[in-house]
């Protein structure tokens, strides 16, 4: 009679336990199944992050010192370096947090300071299936890269001292907040603008900043009548190299996994490059007689800078259309309006980049497909969203005009920005590094 009881009772308490269990708050989170870190998707963006540093060092360095003049190669690459130096101990101690923690609408919070709180198990709500660390690293990498295009607006003429003080300032003043805006949970992301890899975030950031330099600095000495010819371009087609193979760790790793979305990325990017090249070939033969090396490589990065912000949202073969586009755009501004409007932008930073990257952003709103990215452009019924992609283009010109003219002035009245006279005629390796290429 015992056993009977027993075996009557024994159901009941195994079937109360197990709703005791279930019903409790750490066995629903257990079985909320919490995201592993995943090992390959890890390894990929360790080495997306390797790629897109590439492009800083050794790819920017040669790509913008080869198209200087001898007497300001190595002063031209102390800018890359510098720029990769400070910028990225700066993102360490401060830009990180502000622009990946938190969800307020401007601006992240301090809880990463130096990366406090950051341990091997962390990740970020934004790559829920890699390490932070890894996460934290390849931001940086587009740090860095970011500042250091500014640059190439007034290479020869800007003094080093300043230069850094501007790297400085700029990263986390203008290159942060939009980066959150875009990217770290901000306005604009609240908004739906479409930016995979960086179009508002870097390129258009990056160029409309180097054009108000360029204003702000003046021309270099003899513009527009003593030659300015470039030293060495076999180094920036170098250069150009390094940054096509890397730009799939820049747009491939912005997926933030191994996957079929960062294979079309990559497919995407690589097609944009080569339409690039064919049309500034093509437009600069037509219109002068001769494809140069200068223009060939010239719509390369624009192609590869106008697929980025789309490149994660559109099929492979968007990337011809984009890369078409790219190279006729980039043409006009380099070499039609840069001449109306009388800037002396010194590598072209606006015209390729600041062009290329607005293009970019406005046509992911065209071609955008639903079934990649999640969102649908205009070509699939959803003509709004070029609103909204305006609306972030407009609010990056903005932001980053106008800060980085007040930093630049602000500088200007402590360092002077400029070299003097004497010195750009000399130029700017002996002057500045008391160093000379032989």
């Amino acid at each position: 009679m015992i056993k009977s009881a027993f075996a009557r009772s024994a159901p009941t308490a195994v079937i109360t336990a197990a709703i005791a269990m279930f019903a409790s708050p750490a066995f629903a989170q257990a079985a909320a199944a919490p995201v592993k870190i995943d090992g390959a998707d890890t390894a990929w963006m360790i080495s997306a992050s390797g790629l897109v540093l590439m492009m800083s060092v050794p790819g920017l360095a040669l790509f913008y010192c080869g198209m200087v003049r001898k007497k300001n190669v190595l002063a031209t690459m102390a800018q890359t370096l510098i720029s990769v130096a400070l910028g990225s101990i700066l993102w360490i101690v401060i830009g990180y947090s502000l622009a990946f923690t938190g969800e307020g609408p401007v601006l992240g919070t301090f809880d990463r300071i130096l990366l406090q709180g950051m341990d091997l198990t962390s990740i970020n709500p934004a790559a829920k299936n890699i390490p932070e660390a890894v996460f934290m690293l390849y931001q940086m990498t587009f740090a860095i890269i970011t500042v250091a295009l500014v640059a190439g607006s007034v290479a020869d003429r800007m003094r080093f001292s300043a230069f850094v003080w501007f790297v400085a300032c700029w990263l986390l003043l203008v290159y942060v907040p939009i980066a959150h805006w875009v990217w770290g949970g901000g306005f604009l992301q609240a908004a739906g603008v479409l930016d995979f890899a960086g179009g508002t975030v870097v390129h258009l950031n990056a160029g409309i900043a180097g054009l108000v330099a360029a204003y702000v600095l003046g021309a270099r000495r003899g513009y527009g009548s003593d030659n300015l010819a470039p030293y060495d371009l076999s180094l920036a087609v170098i250069g150009t190299g390094l940054l096509w193979v890397g730009w799939f760790g820049f747009n491939g790793g912005s997926a933030l996994g191994a996957n079929s979305r960062a294979g079309f990325a990559i497919v995407a990017t690589h097609l944009a490059a080569c339409a690039g090249v064919m049309t500034w070939m093509f437009l600069e033969w037509w219109d002068r007689g001769k494809p140069s090396v200068l223009g060939m490589i010239s719509g390369a990065v624009a192609g590869l800078g106008t697929i980025t912000p789309a490149s994660g949202y559109v099929e492979p073969w968007h990337g011809i259309v984009i890369g078409i586009i790219a190279g006729g755009v980039c043409y006009w501004a380099c070499v039609k309006l840069k001449q109306k409007l009388g800037y002396d932008d010194s590598l072209d930073v606006f015209g390729v980049h600041g062009i290329g990257g607005a293009t970019g952003t406005i046509l992911a709103g065209v071609f955008a497909v639903a079934a990649i990215g999640g969102t649908p452009g205009l070509f699939e019924n959803n003509g709004k969203q070029m609103l909204i992609q305006l609306y972030g283009v407009a609010a990056t010109l903005i932001w980053s005009g106008v800060v980085t003219f007040v930093i630049l002035k602000v500088i200007g009245f402590f360092v002077p920005l400029r070299v003097r006279d004497e010195d750009e005629r000399m130029g700017l390796d002996l002057a500045l590094h008391g160093e000379q290429l032989q």
